[in-house]
């Protein structure tokens, strides 16, 4: 940013990363004034400025519209891909002059999910033609309507090229940065005759609640819980693994029956306790207490958060999510961390995470479709 010397700079981010932005700002650019713009009004001065502003307010400020000039910085851009979103048509339509875009998963190895950023790198190539060049695809027929489904890929060294030449840098993080060493353990789990149960019937009570996998949506996601939160081995696995450190830990997890279970086995562990999820962020025993644990709700804190006061993350139940996944274990493991990177994945045996886990490892998406097609082996 100081090398472009623009006197109008804009930043667009999450809203879980403008403390962090702010702090990285006020550090070493300190010649620059910072506007964390939130109101339709706030007022822009003259001289060398920079905006902070989030995805969600960007297209509910119409006055950065009218501003011309300026270094745009979109942080963890793959959240433009949507190019039908009001955030994104609003960004492609912004008068800068030089535009940076940084992220660590800009399309999740989905290369149909770049055209925008391509557009905006300065690539004036239409969808169409990206499309047909880039992108092997069939049209389906969904309801009288012609969907296209991605089968594959062409072109592809043509294509990083292109995006070199229109100023694109593809590098790993370890390449830049001496990061420590990351390190892998999958904890396997005792599976439960009620998951059993269930995978042959479809159908099963437990505790008052019923369980009905009528469709194949709904039986894969009470697979998935079955082989968490109804699996009381694998609580009793999460309670040895935190008896055996002393350190800060952080846990991610899908379902609010998780968080709350394992919320309570930190009280009677006396760990004190710090939450992100949709409703809540709450880190000040995280930043305070080095026992504590910290859950995090994938969608919530999977992207964005820096967590590197701990170096232990554990997988009590995986995404179906591939980004979100790759994105997880970059919350500890990230310049500034100095330890080796610990990852625990509780894995339920002969379970719907077994084919998680293995997916996730392609760096693929676990899918309704893909499920499908599992069960029918």
């Amino acid at each position: 940013m100081k090398e472009l010397n623009s006197d109008l700079n804009i930043i667009v981010c999450q809203k879980s990363l403008i403390s962090t932005w702010k702090e990285h700002l006020e550090t070493n650019y300190s010649e620059y004034q910072l506007i964390i713009y939130r109101k339709k009004d706030t007022p822009i001065p003259s001289g060398k400025v920079i905006i902070l502003i989030t995805y969600d307010l960007i297209w509910r400020r119409p006055g950065i519209a009218n501003l011309k000039g300026f270094t745009l910085i979109l942080d963890e851009s793959s959240l433009i891909k949507n190019s039908t979103a009001k955030r994104t048509k609003f960004i492609m339509k912004l008068n800068f002059e030089n535009v940076i875009l940084l992220s660590g998963t800009p399309c999740s190895g989905r290369y149909e999910e770049l055209h925008t950023q391509c557009k905006l790198l300065g690539w004036n190539i239409s969808k169409k033609l990206y499309w047909q060049q880039y992108i092997k695809f069939i049209n389906m027929d969904v309801g009288g309507f012609k969907i296209p489904k991605v089968t594959g890929y062409r072109n592809v060294e043509r294509l990083k090229q292109k995006l070199h030449d229109h100023g694109s840098i593809f590098m790993k993080t370890e390449e830049v940065f001496d990061l420590p060493e990351q390190v892998e353990i999958p904890v396997l789990i005792e599976n439960t005759k009620e998951y059993k149960k269930f995978k042959k019937d479809r159908l099963i009570t437990i505790n008052d609640t019923e369980l009905v996998g009528d469709t194949s949506l709904t039986k894969m996601l009470y697979l998935r819980q079955l082989a968490s939160q109804y699996n009381s081995n694998k609580l009793s696995s999460l309670k040895d693994l935190l008896e055996s450190t002393e350190d800060r830990v952080i846990i991610f997890y899908n379902f609010t029956e998780e968080m709350e279970q394992i919320k309570d086995l930190c009280i009677r562990l006396e760990k004190p306790v710090s939450i992100v999820n949709g409703q809540t962020k709450d880190l000040k025993n995280y930043k305070t207490k080095d026992n504590a644990v910290v859950l995090v709700q994938y969608q919530a804190g999977a992207m964005g958060l820096n967590l590197q006061l701990s170096n232990k993350i554990v997988y009590y139940s995986l995404p179906l999510a591939s980004e979100l996944f790759e994105q997880s274990k970059k919350r500890t493991h990230r310049i500034g961390q100095t330890r080796t990177c610990m990852y625990w994945y509780l894995i339920t045996k002969n379970s719907i995470e077994e084919q998680i886990f293995e997916t996730l490892k392609e760096r693929k998406d676990f899918t309704d479709k893909l499920f499908e097609e599992l069960e029918e082996i």
